[in-house]
C-alpha cells in the first residue's frame, strides 16, 4: 500500500469521463474530480493537473498551476489567521494553512493579512496539504550575493525568519539581510515588509540592515562627539544652543541644527544641562 500523499504536485492523470460540469480522473488508482471551471487547456486521454483536497476533503484537481507546489517555493500572501496558524493564498480555490508549529512562539510576531511568506508545500501527520516556510539552507543556496557598492543603500524586502538577536530578511533583489535587534525600535513580524539601510556588506555576500532613521543614527553619533569634548574639558564647555554656527563648526565640525539635535538628545537623557554661556555634564555638577 502506498502511503505517500498524492496531493501537492502537478501530475498526469487519466481521463475517465466528462460531463458539462465535471471531469472524472484516475491517478494511481484514486478517483479525482475536476470542475469544468478548472479546465484551462486541451483534454486528451491524460491531462496534467495539480492535486489537492477541497474543503470537503474530496480529492480534487485543477489545470491551473498554483504559485507553489511540493517541488517549488515562492512568496505568497497571508490572507488570514486562526488559532492553529495562518492561511496563505497559493492560487487554489482553497487557502492553505501554515501551522503554528512553523510560526514564532510569540503570536505577536505571526504574520498578518497582507504579509508575505516564502513557502513550499508539505503534509501534516494526517497527510493534509500544508504550507511550510522554506529552510535556511535553501535560502543560503538560492540567494544573491551583495557587493560592496550596496553599503549605505536603501533596501526593501520581507522578513522570513526570527533568530537569536534579530530577524532575517530577503531583499527585493534576493539578498539575505540580518536586522539586529539594536537596529530597530520594534520587532518585525514574520512576513512583514520592511524598508531599511545597509550598514555592512559581509564577505559571504549577506548584509546587515538597520531600520532606524538615518537622522536618528547620525544624532546619536553627534551626541557622542559632544560628550567626548565635554569629558576632555573636565565636564564643561562654553558652547550652548545659542552659540554661533561658526563656533559650533570650528569645535565640532557640525552644523548648528545637528549640534542642537545632539544637545537636545543629551539633555533629554539627563546627561547634560545648560546655563547661560555654558553646558556641563550632570554628574560633574553633582560631584
Amino acid at each position: 500500500m502506498n502511503d505517500v500523499p498524492v496531493t501537492g504536485r502537478m501530475v498526469k492523470a487519466k481521463v475517465k469521463s466528462q460531463t458539462r460540469k465535471w471531469m472524472n480522473l484516475i491517478y494511481e488508482g484514486k478517483e479525482v474530480i475536476m470542475s469544468a471551471e478548472d479546465i484551462t487547456g486541451p483534454v486528451g486521454d491524460f491531462v496534467e493537473v495539480f492535486l489537492f483536497e477541497d474543503k470537503e476533503g474530496t480529492l480534487s484537481a485543477t489545470m491551473k498551476q498554483p504559485l507553489v507546489t511540493a517541488d517549488t517555493y515562492d512568496w505568497v500572501y497571508v490572507v488570514g489567521g486562526i488559532e492553529p496558524g495562518v492561511f496563505v493564498d497559493i492560487g487554489l480555490p482553497k487557502d492553505i494553512l501554515v501551522s503554528k508549529d512553523d510560526l514564532p512562539e510569540d503570536r505577536k510576531l505571526w504574520p498578518l493579512k497582507g504579509d508575505k511568506l516564502f513557502v513550499t508545500l508539505s503534509h501534516d501527520r494526517r497527510q493534509r496539504l500544508k504550507a511550510v516556510p522554506i529552510s535556511e539552507w535553501l535560502i543560503d543556496e538560492e540567494r544573491d550575493h551583495a557587493t560592496s557598492e550596496l553599503r549605505s543603500a536603501n533596501v526593501r524586502g520581507n522578513v522570513y525568519l526570527h533568530k537569536e538577536g534579530g530577524a532575517a530578511m530577503i531583499t527585493e533583489d534576493g539578498v539575505r539581510g540580518f536586522i539586529h535587534e539594536s537596529q530597530a525600535n520594534f520587532t518585525p513580524r514574520l512576513g512583514q515588509f520592511v524598508e531599511g539601510r545597509v550598514i555592512e556588506v559581509k564577505e559571504d555576500g549577506t548584509i546587515n540592515v538597520t531600520l532606524r532613521d538615518e537622522r536618528v543614527v547620525a544624532q546619536g553619533k553627534d551626541a557622542e562627539k559632544v560628550l567626548e569634548l565635554l569629558q576632555k574639558r573636565g565636564g564643561e564647555m562654553p558652547f550652548t544652543d545659542k552659540s554661533s554656527p561658526e563656533e559650533i563648526d570650528a569645535a565640532f565640525n557640525l552644523s548648528k541644527a545637528a549640534f542642537k539635535r545632539a544637545l537636545g538628545k543629551l539633555m533629554k537623557e539627563g546627561l547634560v544641562k545648560q546655563e547661560p554661556g555654558r553646558t556641563y555634564l550632570v554628574q560633574e555638577k553633582n560631584e
